[in-house]
């Protein structure tokens, strides 16, 4: 456990939130049982956002270190040690460590069942959701990090030179090709049309699977892991422009419009969450 004790809030922005108290200054964050859950992650990363709603819909107590992506804070040796991939987020519980998104909100409901369930009695229910949940990782979560990058990140690339970039790249365990692709000129319009294609698809599907199962939520009247798997896509989209793909869509409207009114909501978005927060230079076209 020593090797996480290096990611205080003296090196990265951290805080305590939800239940537990305010870590006293030189105190390690794996002291005391109100501390046993630890967040590695990013305030902009959709990723981190799903993990940081559910463990706040859970209402859990949980340390939060934020680390800054474009400064390689993923990439130092002392974080790789706890998420080889040199992605966010990561959660540490107890000294154990739990990597991807899917799977830690997954394994936060297995671990604290008595809190707000978030899936399914039913088996079968149980699997439909998962199958959601991998349909949202392999369709639009991929798909809007290409206009992420294009419109917000490019900047920070093109402003480097070619050796520095290609550096960067390689040093990515998870993101090199996608960067590489990208160069530092940007995804070419092909690309970026292919992946609102993606994005409307992927809307168009959640607007029937909402019409399926009656809503409000993907798998019914209750509030699942399949719908916060997909909610910062849409928040991501909303914030680059791109809400008009579900404007006529009613029960998608609802949707999100009922995540927003979920105290959890606030709490995980606080200010700096949203990229125009963070760059608020940022044109959106």
């Amino acid at each position: 456990m020593a090797q996480y004790a290096a990611f205080d809030k003296r090196q990265y922005g951290g805080s305590s939130i939800g239940r537990g108290r305010s870590r006293r200054a030189g105190e390690s964050a794996e002291e005391g049982p109100m501390h046993s859950l630890i967040l590695y992650n990013a305030p902009q990363s959709t990723c981190s956002q799903r993990v940081r709603f559910t463990l706040h819909e859970k209402g859990l107590a949980f340390s939060e270190l934020k680390l800054d992506l474009f400064s390689g804070d993923q990439l130092r040796p002392e974080y790789l040690k706890i998420n080889p991939n040199g992605v966010v987020p990561s959660l540490v519980h107890n000294g154990r460590v739990i990597i991807d998104s899917a799977v830690i909100i997954e394994y936060l409901s297995e671990v604290f069942p008595e809190s707000t369930p978030l899936v399914p009695h039913d088996a079968a229910e149980r699997a439909a959701m998962r199958s959601l949940i991998r349909y949202i990782d392999e369709v639009p979560t991929p798909a809007v990090r290409v206009p992420s990058y294009n419109i917000a990140f490019l900047p920070h690339y093109r402003d480097m030179t070619e050796a520095d970039f290609v550096v960067l790249a390689e040093s990515k365990p998870l993101r090199k090709e996608f960067l590489l692709s990208m160069g530092r000129t940007g995804f070419p319009a092909e690309e970026m049309n292919k992946a609102l294609e993606r994005l409307r698809r992927a809307i168009l599907r959640m607007s029937e699977t909402l019409r399926a199962s009656g809503g409000p939520w993907l798998m019914g009247p209750d509030l699942t892991l399949a719908d916060i798997a997909m909610m910062p896509v849409l928040v991501r989209m909303d914030d680059l422009g791109l809400g008009t793909m579900w404007e006529r869509l009613r029960e998608v409207v609802r949707w999100l419009a009922a995540f927003r009114a979920r105290p959890s909501y606030s709490k995980t978005f606080y200010f700096g969450s949203l990229l125009t927060e963070k760059y608020p230079d940022l044109k959106i076209s």
